[in-house]
């Protein structure tokens, strides 16, 4: 390139509004450890590039080091805030491949476990999307309940957060006295914190004017990138595992699938990503209401749980619907305690995928809002 065509490019540059802005790896907004390259013109966003792997743990590698019940703390690691959900298809693949048919006892405590993390999943999801829009608040009422549902997996675990609960064929442990009690009330108290968040922040005018119409994402670009969860859903999509490809025993419960309506703004934007998932709150404790009510006194969950587990060659696939979506695991077996192969498919990661689709055209200061709306955790991005 000629001197003169050199200058005459970066007068061209100087002269534009636009410029490229780093957001993260260290920002509290990017919700972990996530660059993003975002090209601005004047306010307005025209480009944006995730910049992945400041989070790489080599999960699947490390498993095939080690053997078959040493994974599971490992699959804890990757959402951690949903690790009981985690835990769950893993232990179905591994149930499947080895033809183990699990107890109605320990089938109820699995579904009751999940529905609290996936309550507690919403809670963070929904009050750290009102801190990235300035509300303070609602994030205090969310965490304190949260406190609770931490409180009853603690119990039933030992741990608060990393869990290492679900054993191929069983549990690590039964229920202990007042569990049914403990449950019930953090349904009623959920039930009561929901309805002041929905006047406090859910329906508040300013809240809607920041979310609303932001970030849109149409039915038809979320199933072309393969979305799931509450991003699908947002977008008025009516799809579920739990109903769709019904997996343990989540036939037996009466629920319904929220999906975006746009009663405010346009199906698929922020807004109605959040209402899904504070819609979605009130499913699960109707779902934990009936498994408590169904669930039998009598059985004993470590009775099924091998003492090694060694499946037969073969290879399998399940998933299941997380609180942020589809989670699954895809595991060969060569016959030994230690698997050939494992495959995560992450929804946080394929939702993450999205991101440069949803935010051209709109404010730099909507970029911060639409990613909270997607609720990624990078453990599970980078794996």
């Amino acid at each position: 390139m000629s001197d003169k065509k050199r200058l005459d490019l970066e007068y061209s540059q100087l002269e534009s509004d636009r410029m490229r802005i780093n957001v993260g790896p260290q920002h509290p907004s990017t919700h972990g450890v996530l660059r993003l390259e975002v090209e601005v013109e004047g306010e307005i966003v025209t480009e944006v590039v995730p910049h992945l792997g400041y989070l790489h743990r080599c999960f699947e590698k490390h498993c095939e080091k080690m053997t078959y019940l040493q994974v599971i703390p490992y699959i804890d690691r990757l959402d951690y805030i949903s690790a009981m959900n985690n835990e769950w298809p893993y232990v179905m693949a591994l149930e499947k491949l080895m033809d183990i048919k699990v107890p109605d006892k320990v089938e109820y405590i699995r579904v009751i476990m999940a529905e609290l993390n996936r309550i507690a999943n919403h809670q963070i999801a929904v009050a750290t999307f009102g801190l990235d829009a300035g509300a303070f608040t609602p994030f205090l009422f969310f965490f304190r309940d949260r406190e609770y549902i931490i409180w009853i997996l603690e119990k039933m675990s030992g741990a608060r957060l990393l869990y290492n609960y679900f054993r191929v064929g069983g549990l690590a442990a039964d229920v202990y006295p007042g569990f049914k009690e403990d449950c019930l009330n953090i349904v009623k108290q959920v039930r009561k914190t929901n309805a002041e968040v929905m006047d406090l922040l859910i329906y508040n005018k300013i809240f809607i004017q920041r979310s609303a119409n932001v970030g849109v994402l149409s039915p038809d670009v979320a199933i072309n990138f393969a979305c799931s969860g509450p991003v699908l859903r947002g977008s008025g999509v009516k799809f579920d595992l739990r109903k769709d490809d019904p997996y343990s025993i989540y036939d037996r419960f009466d629920f319904d699938i929220p999906v975006g309506l746009g009663e405010v703004g346009v199906v698929g934007d922020c807004w109605n990503r959040n209402m899904v998932r504070v819609n979605e709150m009130e499913q699960s404790c109707r779902i934990i209401e009936q498994a408590i009510a169904q669930m039998p006194d009598e059985g004993d969950v470590k009775a099924l749980v091998p003492k090694r587990i060694k499946p037969p060659k073969g290879e399998v696939y399940m998933r299941a619907e997380n609180p942020k979506g589809e989670l699954g695991f895809y595991i060969v077996s060569n016959g030994t305690d230690k698997p050939e192969r494992i495959k995560a498919r992450g929804a946080s990661f394929v939702n993450l995928s999205v991101i440069p689709e949803i935010s051209k055209g709109y404010m730099f200061a909507d970029l911060i809002l639409i990613l909270g709306s997607i609720d990624i955790v990078l453990g599970e991005v980078d794996r």
